[in-house]
């Protein structure tokens, strides 16, 4: 089967489409449509499928669980980097900087993506905190294989470059021989971090309060309905006086008056 003759018909793009908006609450417009070919073609050759549509009804049969954590895991976006927006780190560590000792920070990464980011908070949060304060980090993700790469903390040293040096010193381990070109978030942050599958769109299990939550870059892929249902959950895991951080491409402008703006991307509960 050449993939280049099997074509994806707009009827069949929109029942995955609305597949994926219920699923995932992800909303995936027509200009995707290139996309999801290039992306589940893989699985029609590995299935052995003629069409777009026979893959579909793969996806609707009840014993295909794993099919569609695959399927979500290819049509789900996971750019990241470590540090990436640095502004927002810097505004973390004069957080920590003022923050009194002794009192427990938890901290919601809520798109984890592949880790970078996790990790990126985890160092930023044992660099500035005294070793009398409790802190934790959750990491959670719609994606079963991306939190499965963030909670094994293997990387290539060439992604690392945003680390910088010192902490690439203090916080992860060089590898040797078979491994060498690669690194390894240390054990003292990894037993910081707590992994979950957690899905935006749906109801949240009780994992708050947080003093901080990170959800950056993801309310951009969903609707406007969507985006309103996501920041008032995660508002409603926010301790009073925490802080809900997003990118500064995405804006909660008329999606949640109770939080305001205090720098940019950085919203405050009252």
């Amino acid at each position: 089967m050449e993939l280049a003759a099997v074509l994806l018909t707009d009827d069949t793009f929109s029942r995955f489409s609305l597949w994926m908006r219920e699923r995932t609450g992800v909303h995936l417009p027509p200009s995707k449509k290139p996309l999801l070919m290039q992306r589940l073609g893989k699985r029609l050759r590995a299935r052995s499928l003629d069409s777009y549509e026979d893959y579909f009804e793969v996806l609707r049969q009840q014993e295909e669980e794993q099919e569609r954590q695959i399927a979500v895991d290819l049509l789900t976006t996971h750019e990241t980097s470590f540090f990436r927006e640095p502004a927002h780190f810097a505004w973390l560590e004069s957080l920590l900087q003022d923050w009194p000792a002794g009192t427990p920070l938890s901290l919601w990464c809520a798109a984890a993506s592949t880790g970078e980011e996790v990790w990126s908070l985890a160092m930023t949060l044992a660099d500035n905190l005294s070793g009398q304060t409790a802190w934790q980090v959750l990491a959670s993700d719609v994606s079963l294989a991306c939190l499965e790469q963030a909670r094994r903390g293997h990387y290539a040293l060439e992604r690392c470059g945003g680390i910088g040096q010192e902490r690439l010193r203090r916080h992860c381990l060089k590898g040797v021989e078979k491994q060498a070109g690669s690194m390894l978030i240390g054990k003292a942050l990894r037993q910081r971090v707590l992994f979950r599958c957690i899905n935006l769109d749906q109801p949240l299990p009780p994992i708050g309060p947080f003093r901080v939550i990170f959800m950056r870059n993801v309310l951009i892929y969903f609707d406007p309905a969507t985006k309103n249902k996501v920041v008032r959950q995660a508002t409603a895991q926010l301790a009073s006086g925490g802080f809900l951080v997003v990118s500064h491409s995405e804006s909660l402008y008329g999606l949640q008056e109770e939080l305001k703006l205090v720098a940019p991307g950085v919203y405050r509960k009252p």
